[in-house]
């Protein structure tokens, strides 16, 4: 099915005079913030698209990417072959990662013809530690969003362009998230706000006399099955894209359909997405925020324990790794481990075993290597 690249090649060839910057433009340039510009715009330079795919080619080994890069490696070396895209100037590439803070936060800013900014926000990596910002995001607010609305206000100082903010997965709520604590001058350059299976916003930010007056600027995408995106507290009007892949792989946004210039829609979420929703949000009710804390808290430890860095580290060693999760498990203080056998038995409670039955092994299926 065809996918965002596909929809690149279709208008590639035409100015933002003839199409204008849109929801798949944007989604676009979710993708491209992913790939790894050190070494290349890390030092406050600037370059074009084109320019940043010649650098991805020299530097990065695509047979070394995982599977979710290699299809934005792709797209990057579509966009910098299209008249539409391969003068886009990229600039103040930021990309922090924080052990002591728990904290990974990306960014990269975009300036386009015709007086526009666009501000991409890079969802989770692969590092623990993002992991860990994640869930965090359940009951506090996090240093990525901090950093978000400096960057924000960092970038609108350096003209008076329109702007436009997006990000995919955590990226989505820290554009969200940036909107909402502007300040007032640049919130009112804000054109639209792009969240694309982004989870959604803490109590405090929902109820917000800041994020009362970006809301009607947000515009939500979430796949028929999200998982990620129907998480914490918000939920607008939002567009269900139909995607291609099965269970939580839906979350790669490359997946999705883009059909004659848009994404290909559907009325409502399916199944596995309102069960995510009921049974998540029945959970978190069951927790307060210390118990969340502690819960999160305790898991990152005994991850931690298999001194992996990144998820893949957990994979390709996980013998070793499950070995010393286990010896920290058996370490955890007894009552440590009866309150986090508590809550784990209230999510299985709340049907979240039906929902895991249904997306694990779909997930599994598509990681399956094609028959030759």
């Amino acid at each position: 099915m065809p996918n965002v690249e596909d929809h690149a090649l279709a208008v590639g060839g035409q100015s933002l005079a003839e199409r204008p910057f849109d929801a798949l433009d944007s989604l676009i340039l979710t993708q491209l913030v992913y790939m790894p510009m050190e070494g290349l715009l890390n030092r406050g330079e600037s370059c074009r698209v084109a320019q940043a795919w010649a650098f991805l080619k020299e530097h990065c080994d695509y047979e070394r990417l995982d599977v979710f890069q290699q299809k934005r490696y792709r797209l990057a070396q579509t966009c910098a072959g299209l008249a539409r895209y391969r003068d886009w100037r990229m600039h103040d590439y930021q990309n922090h990662i924080d052990y002591e803070r728990e904290m990974q936060f990306c960014a990269c800013a975009f300036e386009l013809p015709g007086g526009l900014s666009v501000i991409a926000f890079r969802g989770t990596d692969l590092t623990l530690v993002g992991w860990k910002e994640d869930l965090n995001m359940s009951f506090m607010t996090v240093p990525s969003q901090q950093e978000a609305a400096e960057y924000v206000d960092g970038i609108a100082r350096q003209n008076g362009d329109a702007l436009y903010l997006c990000g995919h997965s955590k990226g989505g709520n820290l554009a969200v998230h940036a909107a909402a604590r502007a300040s007032a001058p640049v919130r009112e350059r804000i054109r639209r706000i792009d969240n694309f299976d982004g989870p959604g916003v803490d109590e405090e930010t929902l109820h917000s006399y800041g994020y009362a007056m970006i809301q009607e600027r947000i515009v939500s995408y979430i796949p028929q099955s999200s998982v990620v995106g129907m998480l914490l507290n918000y939920h607008p009007a939002y567009t269900v894209v139909r995607a291609h892949s099965l269970g939580l792989l839906q979350h790669d946004a490359m997946t999705w359909q883009v059909v004659n210039g848009d994404f290909v829609r559907q009325a409502s979420v399916d199944l596995t997405g309102k069960m995510t929703d009921e049974a998540v949000h029945a959970w978190l009710a069951t927790m307060d925020m210390d118990e969340r804390k502690l819960l999160v808290d305790t898991l990152y430890q005994v991850v931690s324990a298999s001194r992996a860095e990144l998820v893949t580290d957990l994979l390709e060693d996980w013998r070793d790794a499950a070995g010393r999760m286990l010896e920290a498990i058996r370490g955890l203080e007894p009552q440590v481990k009866r309150n986090v056998r508590r809550m784990l038995r209230s999510l299985f409670s709340t049907g979240t075993a039906e929902l895991l039955r249904l997306l694990l092994p779909s997930a599994a299926e598509a990681f399956k290597p094609p028959r030759p």
